[in-house]
């Protein structure tokens, strides 16, 4: 196996060499890289050589039809996706200091009610500051700040409970857990909208796979005397709506809005009612740039708008909030 370690003493790598190196490692196929990077297929395999050579380890094994990252190339291509990133957002923020507020903002944000809130926001934002563009990455909590701590992400909307010893942030919205449920299934034909968590103690479940979340949820179903028939822990919203779809089992998931499917029937799980908050963080002791800093501001502003006028922010139809005492999941 060769030793991930790579040695730094005298190397003299430049911006150049490194988005060389991430475009193979993306690529793994030097001629695909080569037409990316508009250059010729020897001069490239040429400086990825020369930086081997440099570094003093193999980064990439060369088969006949295929390359493979070492475990020192894929160390060095999440460290290249660093320095390449905090190299363009320095060169942007360095700038806008004489310019109108510009540049590129990263945010990570997880599925549910979040993206929709994520998609205001940014509406809202780009009136005020129409040369801002965004880079949006979806996955869960703990991917995202997985994430966030590697640099490759700014801010990032999540769900709550955060570790605020390490996280910065506020409270930005909430939503209720629902049931989704294949139209076929009994339970979907029930003319209500709202389904007691009672008459899922049989069902084989589907489930959010964060570790926290699948213990809150056995400890709701302790509350009614019974134990979740979890067949199923997934950490996608489309996951969650395939396996409803054909009547795999019914999924216990945040309320996502503006999703309408005619294949699922969602309703408001209700006789010990939960929801879920979701709130806007950063990384502490992390100095938030400009842009960053007026996007926070921005959010928190637009919150305390909607506190203050909720009425001049009409609930969408199918858009349903618990009360406010409303335990949290």
């Amino acid at each position: 196996m060769i030793n991930a370690e790579i040695n730094l003493t005298g190397v003299q790598m430049d911006l150049r060499t490194l988005k060389y190196f991430t475009v193979v490692a993306e690529e793994l196929n030097i001629t695909r890289a080569a037409e990316r990077l508009n250059m010729s297929q020897p001069p490239l395999s040429n400086q990825i050589k020369a930086l081997e050579d440099e570094l003093g380890t193999q980064l990439i094994i060369r088969g006949k039809r295929y390359l493979q990252l070492t475990e020192s190339g894929a160390l060095l291509y999440r460290r290249a996706v660093q320095i390449l990133n905090m190299s363009e957002k320095t060169k942007q923020e360095i700038q806008s200091l004489d310019n109108e507020l510009s540049g590129n903002i990263s945010i990570g944000v997880v599925e549910g009610r979040a993206p929709f809130l994520l998609a205001r926001w940014i509406e809202g934002f780009r009136e005020e500051y129409p040369g801002v563009r965004y880079r949006l990455w979806n996955g869960s909590s703990d991917d995202i700040l997985d994430r966030m701590r590697s640099g490759l992400l700014d801010v990032a909307v999540i769900a709550s409970p955060y570790d605020s010893e390490h996280l910065h942030g506020f409270a930005v919205g909430r939503e209720p857990w629902v049931a989704l449920i294949s139209r076929d299934h009994p339970l979907a034909k029930l003319e209500d909208d709202k389904i007691p968590l009672k008459a899922l103690a049989d069902e084989p479940l589907i489930v959010p796979s964060r570790k926290s979340r699948i213990e809150s949820i056995r400890s709701w179903f302790q509350e009614i005397g019974t134990e979740p028939n979890i067949i199923c822990e997934m950490s996608s919203y489309i996951d969650a709506v395939a396996l409803s779809e054909i009547n795999v089992g019914i999924s216990i998931f945040p309320q996502t809005t503006y999703t309408p499917n005619d294949l699922l029937v969602s309703k408001v799980i209700t006789g010990t009612e939960r929801q879920i908050e979701y709130s806007l963080v950063w990384l502490r002791g992390r100095m938030l740039s400009e842009l960053e800093h007026e996007f926070v501001d921005f959010v928190r502003d637009a919150i305390e708008e909607y506190d203050k006028h909720p009425h001049e922010y009409p609930i969408p139809v199918h858009e349903y909030l618990p009360s406010e005492d409303t335990k949290y999941l």
